[in-house]
């Protein structure tokens, strides 16, 4: 009876563990085609890793380029410099969000990863800078790829020090996390409650408590 019930076992073992690499195989093709077909379109989303103001002035340049695509900016610029610097280059402020969740290059994948899904995105330009590759792409490509969303890295050239600075600890943790994730983000969908549509920031009230934009902005917070 013992010889039996360990059979059954090992049969039902070797079935589960079949039924499990049958289901890795068919998720990595159904992936694989909707990030070959990604590939094809058109870009319909930018995400904007905060750090330095030139990425949203860099963003709200080339919007025109590409009408009706969504941005999404984590973790950037103080909101009414965001929106001080879409005004000044006519951007489209009601399909621009951002997220004010993430403190973290992680973060900002965590939390942007289902606005990205809600939006339908399916090609991304990800905006950064040198600085932080090529840690923040493979991040991008490992945890949005395993959506079927296709990244397309948009590198924006700084003037001075950015927030980013990166070394081979932690681009390695942070890719081992990523990998972590892209299977995590399967089944759970964490909700940032600080995510606002640019055209809601109201500058008259940031006028009236104060802001400070960088430099490089070349922004008069006092008008």
């Amino acid at each position: 009876m013992a010889k039996i019930t360990r059979l059954r076992f090992r049969r039902w073992r070797r079935l589960m563990l079949f039924t499990g690499i049958g289901i890795f195989i068919a998720w990595a093709i159904a992936t694989a085609v909707s990030l070959y077909l990604a590939a094809q379109s058109s870009v319909d989303g930018f995400l904007v890793l905060g750090g330095s103001i030139r990425r949203e002035i860099y963003t709200a340049e080339q919007a025109s380029q590409f009408p009706g695509a969504k941005i999404l900016i984590s973790a950037g610029s103080a909101d009414p410099c965001i929106r001080i610097v879409f005004e000044q280059a006519a951007a489209p402020l009601e399909q621009t969000w951002l997220e004010n969740c993430a403190d973290s290059t992680f973060g900002n994948f965590y939390y942007s990863l289902p606005v990205l899904q809600r939006w339908h995105v399916r090609k991304i330009r990800l905006v950064t800078s040198p600085t932080h590759l090529p840690r923040a792409q493979w991040m991008a490509q490992i945890i949005l790829g395993a959506h079927g969303i296709w990244v397309e890295p948009d590198i924006v050239e700084e003037t001075g020090i950015p927030g980013n600075q990166e070394s081979r600890l932690k681009t390695t943790l942070d890719v081992t996390r990523a990998l972590g994730w892209a299977i995590l983000s399967q089944i759970y969908h964490p909700n940032c409650d600080r995510l606002l549509p640019l055209s809601s920031v109201n500058l008259e009230d940031w006028r009236r408590q104060g802001f400070r934009c960088e430099h490089q902005a070349g922004i008069d917070t006092t008008e």
